[in-house]
Formats: structure tokens, sequence, C-alpha cells
């Protein structure tokens, strides 16, 4: 089947979410391998004023940026021998507990961070501690983490972020993006996301992560915003990763590679997805997912938090039965 049908057949339910109101826009884009692509799109980019969704609207990429920029940066400093998998965050960040040489977190290994395989929680308010973000960086290496069993964590990969900061040498946000990909967007551009309560507005064009805005709007968990077209251009790179490739080997948990979610039973990516396919979702109600046996990717952008993260979207089934309907 070529990838306009199929893109076709897979937005159904996509636009049925749409239709409902329970999502206010979508956008929804297939690619192979060689950057072959088809796009499909509907709905709203913002509710009030009102403000359609195009091929061009830029969403807040929330999670996504998690594999986008902070694994990707990672690989690229194995590739150069300035880390190693189980090199300490320490080498990298020194001053990382500072205060206690013999502390949990500076044994923490880059492997283990990209692979969600340490004692750092899910998530924590930062934000609520205040907005300098010199400070926060700061707390965030000088906080004793309690211990706990390895979970999905935004912490680690913020511990990630500033290591890529510190090797290279320049903020996360400054790192040059491709076309479609930028952690500063045009606004007008942007599909809106939560009213949110903290910072009272609307975000549009702005990080919907409190943590990340705190943090100075780029951060390693969160922070980038992309177009469909930027989204499936990093997507078509991916495709053509060789099968030793460290994001196609699981580490560390049977679900998890470097950086990525791997396909299991009931997870984002439908049950129809190959064994070695690969994938992450982003809270907003983003979504990449690489099939790599098939030679195929997509990616499900939707402004589902908007304008409030605590409505009923159905995301979950959306996302589990387009991925089906792709891979079918």
């Amino acid at each position: 089947m070529n990838l306009d049908r199929r893109c076709a057949r897979a937005f159904a339910p996509v636009a049925a979410a749409v239709a409902d109101g329970r999502i206010p826009g979508a956008v929804l884009g297939l690619v192979d391998a060689g950057g072959a692509r088809s796009v499909r799109f509907a709905g709203s980019a913002r509710l009030a004023p009102a403000a359609p969704v195009a091929v061009g609207t830029w969403f807040d990429l929330a999670s996504l940026t998690k594999v986008i920029v902070t694994t990707t940066a990672i690989i690229d400093l194995l590739a150069v021998a300035r880390i190693g998998l189980d090199t300490p965050l320490s080498d990298a960040i020194p001053d990382l507990r500072q205060y206690d040489l013999t502390a949990a977190e500076r044994r923490l290994t880059f492997r283990e961070c990209l692979a969600h395989q340490t004692h750092l929680p899910a998530v924590e308010p930062l934000y609520t501690y205040g907005q300098d973000a010199r400070t926060l960086r700061a707390f965030i290496l000088q906080r004793e983490w309690a211990p706990g069993p390895p979970v999905y964590s935004d912490i680690g990969f913020m511990l990630l972020g500033i290591a890529i900061e510190r090797l290279t040498e320049k903020p996360l946000g400054a790192r040059p993006l491709p076309a479609g990909l930028s952690f500063r967007p045009p606004a007008a551009d942007c599909a809106a996301t939560e009213f949110c309560q903290w910072r009272g507005r609307v975000m549009q064009g702005e990080v919907h992560d409190e943590n990340a805005y705190a943090l100075g709007g780029a951060a390693g968990h969160a922070g980038l915003f992309g177009t469909v077209d930027g989204v499936l251009d990093f997507a078509a790179t991916v495709l053509r990763s060789p099968e030793d490739a460290p994001i196609r080997q699981r580490h560390g948990a049977a679900n998890r590679t470097l950086g990525w979610e791997a396909a299991h039973d009931g997870w984002a990516g439908g049950d129809r997805a190959s064994p070695d396919a690969i994938g992450h979702t982003g809270f907003t109600g983003t979504g990449l997912w690489i099939d790599f046996k098939r030679g195929i990717a997509w990616t499900l952008l939707t402004n589902r938090v908007h304008p409030s993260r605590f409505l009923a979207t159905g995301i979950a089934a959306v996302r589990r039965e387009t991925g089906d309907l792709v891979c079918a």
C-alpha cells in the first residue's frame, strides 16, 4: 500500500477525535527511509481566537525532546569517544553532589539515565522553588534524591541535558537544529497548549512543561518544538540506522532502548508494530514511532492539553488505533 493510502486510512481515528471535540487539532505524518512522506491534518491550533491547524503548524513536542535532542546528542558524543555508555555522569559534571562524594547520584551512568534505570523520581515540581535557571540547575545537581525503584524519569534527562551543556560548552537551547525543529519557534505559528494556572495564560510558542520553562525553555527532558516535516525528517534519518545502532538495542529493561521505548504489548504504537520498533510520546499529545522492519515511521502531533490537561481526550486509544492502521 502506498504512503498516501496508508496515511488516509490511519488518519480516520484521529479525524474522528477532532470531529467529536475530544482533541482540538492534529497532524499525522508518515515517512519512509528515503524521505517520501504523506501528511493529513484537521482541527484547530487554537480555540479562541480560532486558528486552524496547517501542515506548517509548530507543536510543543514535550518529551520527544528526550529522543530528538538529548539522546541524539549523547550518541554523537559516544561516536567521538567523548564519553562511554558506562561513564558516570560525574565525569562530565564533577560538581554533581559535590558535598558527598559517596552519593548514589555520582555513580549514575549515561546508560542508566538514557534507559530510565535509576533511582531518580519521575518528576518533581522544581519550578515551585524559583525561576532562576542557573540556581535551579544547581539545585538539581545538589539535591539528594530519595532511593526508589527505576521509573521513567524526567530528572534523569535533566541531568543528561546538563551533561551535554558541560561537554559541548554551550547551552542546550543554542544547539544547531535542522529546519522544522526549534527551541524558539515562531509563536504565531504554534499550536496552543494549556491555560497554565501558574503563568496565568494559554501557552503558545512557550514550552508547556513548567520545569523546562523555569530552566530557561530548553532542558534535556522538554522544550523542543517541531513541525510535522521537521519530525519526519528526523525519523527518516533514524530509519536508516544500522541494526547495531545503540537506539535499536534494549538496555537495562525489556521495554527500553537508549532513550526510546521498545515495542511491547500495550504500548502506544499499537499491537501490529514489528518487535524491533521503537517510539516515544509527549505529554502535550505528541508521539513518534519507527518500525525498522516495515521501513516506515509515523508521527502524530496533537494539542490534546488545549485548553486543559484534565479533559478526557482518549489520546491513548487514538495513538494505538492509529499505529495499528499504519502497520496493518
